[in-house]
């Protein structure tokens, strides 16, 4: 939905108007600070709300700007010239952003697909290849993050991996210690081959048979 112009006159409805006061003024107050960084100018406003409220901005100290301010003004002379070539440079300036931003609000209507009975093939065709590059640079730009999040998947998979080997060797080793320390008499060698026997019957004991020969062990 576009967005209307607003009438240059005295807002009657008064929270419209305190609440048009605030935004401006919060937006004036940003501005100031804005020129004065950017462009290292000495920058002071001074506003005063309907009901009198004081709010003021300076980008150093404000009572040396206004002196600044009231030096420059003691020559008539040269306080009207430039107060006049300020003035020009200004009103140039405000025409110039109401016709960008009357073309950049055009703009914007036209791609997205209002106002466009009155464009011509070319410009028809401009904004399709405006469009088809846009499309381009936002599916580029799709693949790019699908395919940095996948590089992060596969990181993390074989992360994942490498500590489930860790812990199965851990494991591993836990039970292998576990089995020598039941069994102390068992020969460390080469390896330990169990072999276990099921019977059907009462339980009986178990012995260990060694073999002297051979690094393993055998349970009957």
């Amino acid at each position: 939905m576009v967005r209307g112009k607003t009438q240059m006159k005295r807002i009657e409805n008064t929270t419209s108007r305190q609440v048009t006061f605030s935004k401006r003024r919060s937006g004036l107050l940003k501005k100031a600070f804005e020129l004065s960084v950017l462009c290292d100018a000495q920058v002071a406003a001074i506003v005063f709300s309907p009901s009198g409220r004081l709010y003021e901005f300076s980008s150093s100290s404000m009572s040396n700007i206004i002196e600044q301010y009231q030096r420059k003004t003691k020559d008539p002379g040269c306080s009207a010239k430039t107060t006049e070539i300020d003035f020009q440079n200004l009103k140039g300036n405000s025409l110039d952003m109401v016709k960008k931003i009357e073309l950049l609000e055009v703009s914007k209507r036209q791609l997205s697909g209002e106002v466009l009975d009155t464009c011509s093939v070319e410009e028809l065709q401009s904004l399709q290849n405006q469009l088809e590059r846009s499309l381009s640079k936002t599916r580029a730009r799709k693949n790019q993050l699908f395919q940095e999040q996948i590089e992060q998947l596969k990181q993390k998979e074989k992360k994942l991996s490498d500590e489930n080997k860790k812990l199965q060797n851990r494991n591993g080793m836990r039970e292998l210690l576990q089995f020598v320390t039941v069994h102390p008499e068992v020969p460390r060698g080469r390896g330990l081959d169990v072999e276990t026997e099921l019977s059907i019957g009462c339980p009986r004991r178990h012995r260990l048979n060694i073999d002297p020969h051979e690094d393993g062990l055998s349970i009957h």
